[in-house]
């Protein structure tokens, strides 16, 4: 970790939700963006999440991301005491494979919204936070237009290759795509 200011924190369940959470981390470097993770549970530490979710404002961060699978409460808790956004991302895991983790993610009550994505959706959950920060900052705003032109571009440049080698097959054709 860089001596970036630290804008983000990603919080995860346990320290096994660890593999699917660092693309957060590795995307929000990409661009930049300090952040800082951490293990707590909302039903092992609720104490320590209810502490750390409450005081992040005055410590500079402006997001929160939590991964958590099964009952995946950790995003609620922390959105019950943060002024804060919160991504929630749920985590696979369980014999529902994170159907239940996405539930309990994305069906908060009134007034404590939780941003969800996908299922193992961190580096989506990255980006998201980037677009928030992204509202208040322009040069990062840049860097996400940038960040979706490259996208756009190797997409194309894809299917470029995938109709050369359909070409060479002289098998089917395709239309160009305008």
């Amino acid at each position: 970790m860089s001596e970036r200011k630290l804008l983000v924190g990603i919080l995860m369940g346990s320290d096994s939700d660890w593999p699917v959470m660092k693309r957060a981390g590795e995307t929000l470097s990409e661009f930049g963006i300090g952040w800082e993770a951490h293990v707590m549970s909302a039903h092992r530490t609720p104490d320590r999440a209810a502490e750390f979710s409450s005081t992040a404002h005055e410590r500079g961060i402006r997001v929160l991301i939590a991964g958590a699978g099964v009952a995946a409460h950790l995003a609620g808790v922390l959105a019950a005491h943060t002024p804060l956004p919160v991504i929630g991302v749920p985590l696979a895991s369980g014999s529902l494979q994170g159907f239940d983790s996405l539930l309990s993610t994305a069906q908060m009550p009134p007034g404590v919204p939780v941003a969800t994505v996908a299922v193992g959706g961190a580096q989506n959950a990255a980006l998201l936070a980037v677009q928030i920060l992204a509202t208040a900052d322009d040069q990062l705003r840049q860097r996400m237009i940038e960040y979706k032109k490259k996208m756009s571009q190797t997409v194309v440049r894809r299917d470029g290759q995938l109709q050369e080698e359909i070409a060479r097959m002289g098998e089917g054709s395709t239309p160009p795509v305008a």
